[in-house]
């Protein structure tokens, strides 16, 4: 089973379960809470998930509390034509708006049958009163606890877990290196564990990571592409050549480059919101908004060019060049003018 951080602290004993993202199944009203993003996107993911293994049939609404207008939620949750069960999730309920407030705590009383709302509050003293209610109670709910991981120990679990999950097995020297690589961004941590069991066969060993990911603690290629992609060309060079400095390859660089600008490329033109685009691309809608943030201030030729360039990079530092890493610093320097240059 996946670590999990402990529960936040709270005032008085809470009368419903608390449980960690990973045993997340749905309830009539599920509270998850807590600041990790990445581990409530997993929660709420499990949940629908059970739900459509249940009836195929679930009827899925997103609503934002903070801008809701009276009646939404009751209105998502009335019976629909064919009677399907539905799921409704509810995100920014830590920025609520008085008017949802009062709608979301008069639900409570009376739930909807065959309906599982999902209510999402990432922290803060703001909708105390709606996430006091649930927790006393009120609607026969759960709660998801999604408090950061923060220890070693629990990140490293955490990264097992998703090995574990794909059916790979990762040495224990390999795991060490890898969690202490991606130290402050458990989104990166995922990412990097998906692009291993991508990208590998069979085991996982410590030379594998170090390959991908040599030099990530002090600077590393995610800092050189996030740098390179917001045109930070000065920056991302510097940060490059540090890399390179203290023993990081070349290769793992182009892939955090490609692996970036591949996500920016599928969502540039989608349209919808973070959860629908989502479900569309097989992403989860974290990488929806990042890849979104990423792309403002590309346009479509540029990102084209970079593509191709990551292409013929790939190809260079991999063996069809004589200097690597005079390659992938081109390739730094094209992608910071965002394809233009």
């Amino acid at each position: 089973m996946a670590a999990r951080a402990a529960a936040p602290a709270r005032s008085g004993a809470a009368k419903i379960p608390t449980l960690g993202w990973d045993e997340a199944r749905p309830a009539p009203v599920v509270l998850v809470s807590g600041p990790e993003e990445l581990l409530a996107e997993r929660a709420t993911r499990s949940i629908r998930a059970a739900l459509v293994a249940a009836d195929p049939s679930v009827e899925v609404s997103d609503l934002d509390a903070a801008v809701a207008s009276p009646g939404d939620l009751t209105t998502l949750a009335s019976p629909s034509l064919f009677g399907e069960p539905r799921l409704i999730r509810v995100t920014g309920v830590e920025r609520l708006s008085e008017g949802f407030l009062t709608e979301a705590l008069r639900y409570l009383e009376h739930p909807a049958d065959d309906t599982t709302v999902v209510l999402r509050h990432a922290g803060g003293a703001r909708g105390k009163k709606l996430i006091d209610a649930v927790r006393g109670g009120l609607g026969g709910g759960i709660e998801i606890a999604c408090a950061e991981l923060k220890r070693d120990a629990d990140r490293s679990s955490f990264a097992a877990a998703e090995f574990r999950a794909a059916g790979k097995r990762i040495a224990p020297g390999a795991l060490r290196v890898l969690v202490s690589a991606f130290q402050e961004d458990l989104a990166e941590l995922a990412s990097a564990c998906q692009q291993l069991i991508a990208d590998t066969r069979g085991d996982i060993s410590e030379s594998t990571v170090e390959t991908y990911y040599a030099g990530r603690v002090e600077t590393n290629a995610f800092a050189v592409a996030d740098a390179a992609i917001a045109g930070r060309r000065g920056d991302a060079l510097v940060l490059l050549r540090h890399a390179i400095a203290t023993g990081a390859d070349p290769v793992p660089i182009v892939a955090a480059i490609a692996m970036k600008l591949r996500t920016m490329a599928r969502v540039f033109d989608a349209r919808g919101g973070g959860p629908q685009v989502a479900a569309e691309l097989g992403l989860a809608p974290w990488q929806v908004d990042r890849a979104r943030r990423d792309a403002q201030g590309w346009q479509a030729d540029g990102l084209g060019r970079a593509m191709v360039m990551i292409a013929e990079t790939d190809e260079r530092v991999k063996g069809a060049a004589r200097d690597p890493e005079f390659a992938v610093e081109r390739l730094v320097a094209f992608v910071a003018t965002r394809g233009e240059g």
